[in-house]
């Protein structure tokens, strides 16, 4: 597969702190993070920076050892359980960590029908609307420098014919219909933040999503990115299915990010559930044969995907066995120990496309390049600079 567009190829001029050229020196190039998203939720990184908690801090780490994106959890009932009450320090803090450790964050979701505040139910339409607006502005411009990507409003093929139970979210929806509400929270996202990447975020990969995104873009909506949600507790979706989403979904020419992605290491879910939520067992175990099956189908899936142009971010949802619905979808076991699928995602993120390398400067003190788009620390001879490598066109690096 092709992934030259991964790669920046750049001759790059290299000086002292005093101008001069570094002629005919080797020329250290370590990567120390990459520009394409490698993502995973970073639910668990609340309870260590909250509470210092031994347990997580040792899931944490190892977490650090592949992904450089973080989902945090904005559920609109758990971060305003209480109306005026919200769970800001614990978001703040978190996320301000994680930022201090090269990690990019997401904020998921600012409207969704599902997880929604109860409390909302006590008003009437316009009311909710009203705080719905308010509750988009309060958390992008809060979060502003800290946290600049949303998925701003998650699953509106389903919201409004969902029936499960009556909620704020759905009504608004119903009476402002899919696009009418989508453009009413995305602008005021876009005006809270007008440099914030904001994600439409959706599970259902059909032609239904399609037609929904075509409305909102030509209904103006500033769409950043395409989220695909693929939670595959059902088996794998394999080469085809993935390349023939990959096919339907390009053609908006917008960047695409997989959002929420699993991949079972145990017994699959049947196929007769239509909810994932909907299957309940005691136990769902991790097996040794469903560990390297998940470890082949992840290689596979992420090889694919950032061989893609459009792709930017790839997120697995769940980091350890158990985090949603019991599933062993993650890449550790519940015991933090560390499965074949961490191992071989961790080679291609930190070796395989990864640049450290060594180059010799010619008598001007330029030399090529060619590295994996990210950051690097650029070292000779005692000096060093931090520079970002993101395209073929050349630069000075001015080394101290």
């Amino acid at each position: 597969m092709d992934i030259s567009h991964r790669k920046v190829k750049s001759t790059l001029s290299f000086k002292d702190g005093q101008g001069n050229p570094l002629s005919g020196k080797k020329i250290h190039v370590a990567q120390t993070n990459h520009a394409f998203l490698f993502g995973c939720g970073g639910f668990d990184f609340i309870p260590y920076v909250m509470n210092g908690d031994e347990e997580y801090k040792q899931l944490t780490e190892s977490w650090l050892g592949i992904f450089n994106y973080a989902t945090l959890p904005f559920y609109w009932g758990g971060y305003e359980p209480e109306e005026g009450k919200t769970n800001f320090e614990s978001r703040m803090k978190t996320a301000e960590y994680l930022v201090s450790k090269g990690v990019k964050v997401k904020g998921h979701p600012l409207c969704w029908h599902t997880a929604c505040a109860d409390w909302l139910m006590k008003y009437d339409n316009a009311t909710i609307m009203k705080k719905q607006l308010e509750r988009i502005d309060r958390e992008v411009k809060g979060f502003a420098g800290v946290i600049d990507m949303w998925d701003v409003i998650n699953e509106v093929v389903i919201m409004p014919i969902f029936d499960k139970y009556d909620n704020a979210i759905t009504r608004l929806c119903v009476e402002h219909g899919r696009v009418g509400l989508i453009k009413a929270v995305f602008a005021e996202a876009h005006a809270a933040n007008p440099d914030a990447t904001l994600l439409l975020n959706d599970f259902n990969t059909s032609i239904n999503y399609e037609i929904l995104i075509d409305g909102c873009l030509n209904a103006g909506v500033p769409i950043s990115a395409i989220g695909i949600q693929s939670h595959q507790h059902q088996g794998y979706w394999g080469k085809e299915k993935l390349e023939e989403v990959l096919d339907r979904f390009s053609h908006f020419g917008l960047p695409i990010h997989f959002t929420e992605n699993t991949l079972i290491s145990g017994d699959l879910m049947p196929p007769h559930i239509v909810d994932l939520n909907d299957w309940q067992v005691d136990e769902w175990p991790s097996t040794p044969e469903g560990e390297e099956r998940q470890a082949r189908e992840i290689e596979e899936m992420y090889r694919i995907l950032f061989a893609h142009p459009l792709v930017e971010a790839i997120t697995t949802w769940d980091y350890r066995d158990g985090a949603w619905l019991g599933a062993p979808s993650g890449y550790i076991r519940k015991d933090n120990s560390l499965k074949p699928s961490y191992e071989m995602l961790q080679k291609l993120v930190r070796q395989e496309w990864w640049t450290d390398t060594e180059v010799t400067t010619d008598a001007n003190g330029r030399a090529d390049v060619e590295a994996f788009k990210g950051d690097y620390i650029i070292s000779c001879d005692g000096l060093s600079a931090d520079v970002s490598l993101t395209s073929d066109e050349g630069q000075t690096i001015i080394l101290k």
